[in-house]
């Protein structure tokens, strides 16, 4: 019986200390991944330049990929930043209304814009993807700095649509009626039938950035 018991007690110690050595190793590989989430975060802040809101207003003449509709949401998407819309159900002349905000880090990285048609029973169909930059907004942006002096209404910079871009007409790059700097881009989807989508971008400012 004594033989018995030791060898419970053997097992149960080896146990504890299995537990012991897992729990400490999730401990570590937590930690680590915490100090790479803010190491992370830490270099985004130390390179960001601002924010850019794109207010997603709407899409125009959309595939169908439902019976006689479809039920279509945006995807925005920058390096490893992923943001989407809210679903607009039957409907492929879509108003969608809705502000996403990008970091920007860097302003050659390019910004896509896919379509999706939401399924409730199968992955999600894709209805076209387009795709823009922010350069020409930035440089516009560090250009006007005293936009108090500048009327509203007043076009700083137009973009024409060409093979380079996914513009559909001029995009214009205008000071509005509140003194802020936007752009307004109609943009058209490639590897679909038909449809395109309109956005706006505007600048927010990041307190203690030095881009500007």
């Amino acid at each position: 019986m004594k033989v018995e018991k030791g060898k419970r007690n053997l097992f149960q110690m080896a146990v504890q200390r299995r537990r012991r050595l897992r729990a400490k190793m999730h401990s570590l590989i937590e930690g680590a991944s915490r100090a790479a989430d803010l190491e992370s975060s830490e270099s985004v802040m130390d390179n960001l330049m601002g924010l850019l809101r794109v207010h997603v207003k709407r899409g125009v003449n959309l595939a169908v990929r439902d019976v006689r509709s479809s039920d279509p949401y945006v995807v925005v998407k920058m390096g490893n930043q992923r943001l989407k819309t809210r679903i607009v159900k039957k409907d492929v002349n879509p108003e969608w209304n809705d502000d996403l905000t990008l970091s920007i880090t860097d302003p050659d990285i390019p910004v896509s814009l896919t379509v999706y048609d939401h399924d409730t029973f199968s992955k999600d169909d894709k209805m076209g993807d387009s795709e823009f930059e922010v350069r020409s907004f930035i440089e516009a942006l560090k250009t006007y700095t005293n936009l108090e002096e500048i009327p509203s209404g007043t076009v700083i910079s137009r973009l024409k649509p060409g093979t380079d871009n996914c513009l559909v007409d001029e995009s214009a790059i205008y000071v509005n009626d509140e003194g802020k700097i936007i752009q307004d881009l109609f943009l058209r989807l490639r590897n679909v039938e038909c449809g395109e989508v309109e956005i706006q971008l505007q600048w927010i400012h990041y307190p203690g950035s030095k881009t500007f």
